[in-house]
């Protein structure tokens, strides 16, 4: 269980890793997309799977507007990739700069701080996710309700301002 846990935590930073040092829009958006999935995989395997749904859900609406707002704006017919060699030593140092920070604090962790907090059932009376889900509808109702609208109205000004025929505003530029 807790290889699984380190094989999701190298897959978020090796992902981080991966955004911080792309140039391309394109390849970045795809990349933080990706990053979400794995975060919510963590959040899952520490027992919050309807926070983590809510959090994909959410996000994967705000990458949408991103990606869309990058593409308009990304002028290069050819984007640098992953596999060129300055992402490459770019994404090679970020890893070495994660790593030898974490070897510093490594001293400080134990593995008991990975385990799950559903782990010691016998002493629940209910999951850890379902209490934040009642206090997420009632007091924070309001809140996702203003961020799903402000997500939607963002949505709509990318577009206008991306919109063809010459009558957006980034076309004229």
């Amino acid at each position: 269980m807790m290889y699984m846990m380190y094989f999701l935590l190298f897959g978020l930073v090796l992902g981080l890793a991966a955004v911080a040092s792309n140039p391309s829009p394109y390849f970045a958006a795809l990349g933080l997309v990706v990053v979400a999935g794995i975060g919510c995989g963590v959040l899952i395997w520490h027992g919050g799977s309807f926070l983590s749904l809510i959090l994909f859900l959410i996000y994967l609406g705000g990458m949408l507007v991103v990606f869309a707002y990058s593409a308009a704006l990304a002028a290069e017919p050819y984007p640098e990739g992953w596999g060129s060699w300055p992402v490459l030593g770019l994404m090679l140092g970020y890893l070495l700069g994660v790593v030898s920070v974490g070897t510093l604090f490594s001293s400080s962790m134990y593995d008991e701080s990975w385990m799950v907090c559903d782990e010691f059932g016998e002493f629940y009376f209910v999951r850890g996710d379902m209490e934040g889900v009642a206090t997420l509808y009632s007091s924070g109702g309001f809140m996702l309700a203003m961020g799903v609208w402000v997500l939607l109205v963002t949505l709509f000004v990318v577009l206008e301002l991306t919109r063809g025929m010459s009558r957006g505003t980034l076309r004229a530029v």
